[in-house]
């Protein structure tokens, strides 16, 4: 096995970023994006793949058809109508996202054009009830910089954002619609080469720019990273990766991708070498055959009825379990297609015997199927409608990797940082016109309009933050890429409030609890507003706000007075906090004795594990210390 080296492959990256705009509604009707988990409309449909106006079914959706899914989609009347229920044609484009994206456009140097013609993009994976989502392209070229490298701007689009999958039950797939529709802005750039290290810098840049113009939405999954990957000996093959959440993650999914093709092609040589051709009868039913097999996976198909199939490979022994690098491998591969059927797994005969089937189940496997010592094999478990397609499918990505190397996927990132099989890449048949909404004509008004208003740079931003709040850099950098610098804003308009206070418990107290596992979704900004209201009345010390917090974010309450009850908090008037101060003095003679005034810190620690959340450190400190010398005059 080679050490791989990224530096030796010729990678090319491009990115798309996703961003959600800033709207009071969505893009073609006039619902408000609210989230919520309360659902009091149900119903159900079963998407299909339809032919192009030329006549073509897109290969992606003809893919995911053959996973053959019920969709459930899961409603309320606050956030959509019956426009997302495709019951209803869209109504007029919204007005602000279309400024928005005219803004974004003339921010970033793209040339923007004068008619705007809305097309439908082929989605069956019930994400979209119309089994379409709605985009346009919005401009062309363009450009920013990310320090001292220049990214080129390929397009810009404007287009509806996906349903919220909620999960998947056997053959039901489940979607929420609250988020279909909201506005979102796609950017992609050109193709770049640059050091792994420079990317996550490429893409903060561009979000920087974003988040500039102060019309897009915050917080998680407001924004999502694509990554578009390509090696120098692949054939021209661009690897598209989905859903990268975290900036962290995109130099490890682009190393492990770049790795991954270019063991592909090591693996495709070695096919070739193989000379394997693919017969009809190298597929054998050994659903009898393996009936006494004492693999308990074996077993369970068994008992639901599913078939025991075995696909032999001339000449490919050692195949499948082949690794030109660290978890690269055919076997790997064809695994992670089969998963995408709902099938569990896939044994290849590289790894077995192992997993309960035993070496008296391959002897007879190899009898039956006439399968030689540098044969390979698979052997899966599915229901009988699923398994023609799934072997059809193993072979044709099979011979792919043999004829070409690398399949043309789109893949998604895993939390690991690796990336792992979604579906075939879409074709041009993907994208026929929208025929419900004229085109948009965009006037020269409208873009002097966009000039105009073309926001101040992110340095600029930074500086003024600094300026207006009399706060650090650092801190003036981290609440204005965070979600909260909005909120952090309203706070200080509204509340007489230190600024570098509130910004450290935006920015530093959430974060730090958000590392321990727990939720910030689950902190609402008017609770978070609350809390310094309390706090500028007296009713909360500083030190309480992040007891509230957390038990929020832990689950165990929804309101700043909830918390403050669950947690125990309740301010101290001055006088009891004094007659607990002087108790403590008066417990802890000795140590004032013999420490006399340092006496404060151990004094400190036994204070706060009593009054913590319920009076400000600094006060405390300040009665401790006017107690200890009380009592060290008493003493003399």
């Amino acid at each position: 096995m080679e050490e791989f080296s990224i530096n030796n492959v010729g990678v090319k990256v491009g990115l798309e970023i996703h961003q959600q705009l800033a709207t009071n509604k969505k893009l073609f009707c006039n619902c408000m994006p609210i989230e919520s988990d309360e659902y009091s409309i149900k119903f159900q449909r079963k998407l299909r793949a339809s032919k192009s106006e030329l006549g073509e079914f897109d290969p992606a959706a003809l893919f995911e058809s053959t996973k053959s899914k019920t969709i459930m989609y899961y409603a309320n009347h606050e956030s959509s109508c019956l426009v997302e229920q495709d019951e209803e044609p869209p109504h007029e484009l919204d007005e602000d996202a279309r400024k928005i994206t005219l803004i974004i456009s003339s921010a970033l140097k793209s040339n923007i054009f004068s008619e705007i013609y809305p097309m439908r993009k082929t989605v069956i994976d019930g994400s979209n009830t119309t089994g379409f989502q709605r985009t346009m392209l919005i401009s062309q070229g363009g450009f920013y910089n990310a320090g001292d490298i220049k990214i080129g701007i390929q397009s810009i689009c404007l287009e509806e954002d996906a349903a919220k999958i909620l999960g998947e039950e056997g053959s039901i797939r489940k979607f929420g619609l609250e988020r279909l529709g909201v506005p979102l802005v796609e950017i992609a750039t050109d193709p770049f080469e640059v050091e792994l290290t420079e990317i996550k810098k490429i893409a903060l840049s561009l979000g920087r720019i974003l988040r500039s113009t102060k019309q897009v939405k915050r917080g998680l999954g407001s924004i999502r990273q694509d990554v578009n990957v390509s090696i120098k000996d692949g054939g021209g093959v661009v690897i598209e990766v989905k859903g990268v959440q975290q900036l962290d993650q995109l130099e490890k999914v682009v190393e492990y991708e770049a790795k991954r093709q270019h063991g592909l092609l090591k693996i495709s040589k070695k096919i070739q070498e193989s000379n394997w051709n693919f017969s009809k009868d190298d597929k054998k039913d050994i659903t009898e055959l393996f009936s006494k097999c004492k693999s308990k996976i074996i077993q369970n198909a068994i008992k639901k009825n599913q078939k025991i199939i075995a696909i032999s490979f001339k000449n490919m022994a050692g195949m499948f379990g082949f690794s030109p690098y660290e978890g690269i491998r055919l076997g790997r591969e064809v695994a992670e297609l089969v998963r995408f059927f709902g099938i569990g797994g896939v044994f290849h005969s590289d790894e077995l015997p192992n997993y309960g089937i035993e070496e008296s189940d391959l002897e007879e496997l190899k009898k039956y199927s006439e399968i030689k010592e540098n044969d390979a094999f698979l052997i899966l478990a599915s229901p009988q409608e699923k398994i023609n397609t799934i072997v059809d499918q193993i072979i044709l990505r099979i011979e792919h990797i043999k004829d070409h190397g690398i399949p043309i996927d789109t893949r998604l990132a895993t939390q690991a940082g690796e990336t792992k099989f979604l579906r075939p890449r879409p074709g041009a048949a993907r994208m026929y016109p929208e025929t419900d909404i004229p085109p948009i004509i965009i006037t020269k008004e409208e873009l002097l309009e966009a000039e105009k208003n073309i926001p101040k740079s992110w340095d600029d931003s930074i500086k003024g933050l600094e300026t207006k709040y009399k706060i650090n850099p650092q801190l003036a950098e981290q609440i204005f890429d965070s979600r909260y610098i909005g909120l952090f804003e309203k706070i200080i308009e509204k509340i007489n409030i230190n600024p570098t206070f509130v910004a450290s418990v935006l920015c530093s107290s959430i974060t730090n609890l958000e590392r321990s596992g727990l939720d910030s979704n689950l902190l609402k900004n008017e609770e978070i507003m609350k809390s310094f209201q309390l706090l500028e009345a007296g009713k909360i010390a500083k030190e309480s706000i992040e007891i509230v917090f957390e038990n929020i974010m832990a689950g165990k309450s929804k309101t700043i007075e909830e918390a403050m009850k669950n947690a125990s908090i309740q301010s101290v008037n001055k006088d009891d906090l004094e007659k607990i101060i002087e108790e403590i003095v008066e417990k802890n003679e000795e140590i004032i004795k013999n420490q006399k005034e340092r006496a404060v810190g151990p004094l400190m620690g036994i204070a706060m594990k009593e009054l913590r959340g319920k009076a400000s450190g600094e006060i405390i400190n300040n009665l401790l210390l006017k107690y200890i010398k009380k009592k060290i005059q008493n003493l003399k």
